[in-house]
């Protein structure tokens, strides 16, 4: 059987800066940080991308393995591997890019956990990250790449790693999750991979959905992470083997700007923002699939919920219902809404925030993709 590499698990990045009101980013210096990726799909083999692309100084990474992990940070010692970057054990990622390992054979199946261990041996200052994975990671000082991990520090996001390559059959389809925190997976319980996309995975065959949503991220604005009409070519376009991409976004465009003192996007905005996207997806071949904006009423958070936001969410959703800009829609916030105020999420899939969705809540979303539009 002929193999090829597609996507078995991505991170999309951001700015240390662009997420500071948020959750800052970190950085290290003299240390061992290690990882946990979960595994969209498996392959024979795996290849490891790591990301300078918001770093203000070249990223010298003095070490890295690769195994399967067993338990918090600990790794099998049968499959841990070093990593290697054109032959040599140590790598400097220029500023502004990304850095692919060579392979390392190692058979995987889809939904293992592999953990990635990186010794950081000079000062990174604030790292390209990923801050709300919804997955803590290990620290420990000094050069401790072959320690086991036991006394580590547990600190969340995650840091430098972009994305894991898997040698997989010819023919495998992926399908990339793209848009916000509905997708990164905000509100689900911490390491336990109840995201939307690994819930939606558990029902498929064929192929696989990879995560590249970004909490925070609007469609139409840079502020947390490069606006989604710009990182679509490196987030969809860009990532091995897609045939289809599922779109998520809005709420951040009607609800962050209220936060201080703006008015929301507008609805003629979001849906030539959508066409485009669309667009530009079907140009490439790309099976769209479009999902209406979720609930968010009554948010903690203040200034996000508005009057305005809500009745822009409610046009651009009616837009959605009934356009073909899409080659299907699914209606996510009709699953998950409070049927007697529409506009709030239903108190059982609420996170708590009343803007993210708990564990049941993702299980819901995944549970309303008719597969039909997938054929994964």
């Amino acid at each position: 059987m002929s193999t090829t590499w597609v996507a078995g698990f991505r991170s999309a990045v951001l700015s240390p800066h662009e997420a500071i009101q948020i959750k800052p980013s970190r950085g290290f210096h003299d240390q061992t940080l290690r990882q946990v990726l979960h595994l969209d799909g498996g392959g024979k083999a795996l290849r490891v991308l790591l990301s300078n692309e918001y770093g203000k100084e070249p990223l010298v990474v003095g070490a890295a393995r690769l195994g399967l992990r067993t338990a918090d940070g600990a790794v099998d010692p049968a499959t841990d591997a070093a990593l290697s970057f054109g032959g040599a054990t140590e790598v400097v990622i220029p500023v502004g890019e990304r850095v692919q390992s060579d392979p390392v054979t190692l058979a995987v199946s889809g939904g293992a956990d592999v953990a990635l261990t990186l010794y950081l041996p000079g000062d990174t200052g604030l790292a390209t990250f990923s801050h709300t994975p919804s997955q803590n990671a290990y620290l420990l000082p000094g050069n401790a790449v072959g320690a086991d991990f036991s006394d580590a520090e547990e600190i969340d996001g995650r840091y430098f790693v972009a994305g894991v390559d898997v040698l997989a059959p010819e023919g495998t389809a992926i399908a990339v999750a793209f848009g916000d925190s509905w997708f990164e997976g905000t509100g689900t319980s911490t390491g336990t991979n109840r995201r939307f996309p690994n819930l939606l995975n558990r029902r498929l065959h064929r192929g696989w959905v990879v995560n590249q949503g970004i909490g925070g991220n609007r469609l139409l604005t840079d502020e947390v992470g490069v606006r989604g009409l710009a990182r679509f070519e490196r987030d969809v376009l860009q990532v091995p083997g897609v045939t289809h991409v599922l779109f998520h976004f809005g709420l951040n465009d009607v609800g962050l700007p209220g936060m201080s003192g703006e008015p929301p996007a507008t609805a003629e905005d979001l849906i030539s923002g959508f066409t485009t996207l669309a667009g530009q997806a079907r140009s490439r071949g790309l099976t769209t699939i479009g999902m209406t904006m979720g609930p968010y009423a009554g948010t903690i958070y203040p200034g996000v919920d508005s009057p305005e936001g809500r009745a822009v969410r409610r046009e651009v959703n009616a837009w959605l219902r009934t356009s073909t800009v899409f080659d299907a829609v699914v209606d996510i916030a009709a699953t998950v809404q409070d049927p007697d105020a529409p506009d709030f999420i239903r108190a059982d899939l609420d996170s708590g925030d009343h803007l993210h969705l708990n564990d049941a809540g993702a299980q819901a979303i995944a549970a309303a993709v008719d597969l039909a539009y997938l054929r994964l």
